[in-house]
């Protein structure tokens, strides 16, 4: 029997594995674009921006920083043993001038990667217990 796919935290992201979207916010007042749909960021124009909708993020963009972990995170973190690193990347989404950190999909080498770059949303399992797949949203390249 299937595994159960759900998400490994509700809001972030959709669920169609083939077109998977982030879940932002925009200030109505402002129309500045947050990520996740709840935070404020930086942006100066936020601050009395309390009223949001919910928006679909573009699902493309472009690396704007990366990095490898090569030591496990802090807790709550969900480590899997034996640790193995993963790259991570900032890529910042064009047309909402947001910058979303995110991990890279497994089996990508960090000397496949390179500033400007295309990336797009993937989807992957986080970890998985008998009954159900947790799934995260991770960059992949284009």
């Amino acid at each position: 029997m299937a595994k159960i796919r759900v998400p490994a935290v509700d809001g972030m992201f959709t669920m169609d594995f083939d077109h998977p979207r982030l879940i932002g916010g925009r200030g109505v007042s402002s129309q500045s674009y947050y990520f996740p749909k709840s935070l404020s960021g930086a942006d100066p124009r936020c601050v009395n921006d309390g009223e949001r909708e919910e928006v679909y993020l573009s699902s493309v963009g472009k690396i704007w920083s990366y990095t490898s972990a090569d030591y496990p995170p802090a807790l709550p973190y969900q480590i899997t043993e034996p640790f193995e690193p993963f790259l991570i990347c900032a890529a910042q989404l064009q047309e909402e001038e947001l910058v979303i950190c995110g991990q890279m999909m497994p089996g990508i080498d960090i000397n496949d990667l390179d500033v400007g770059m295309d990336v797009k949303i993937a989807l992957d399992v986080l970890y998985e217990d008998d009954e159900h797949e947790y799934i995260v949203w991770k960059w992949d390249l284009v």
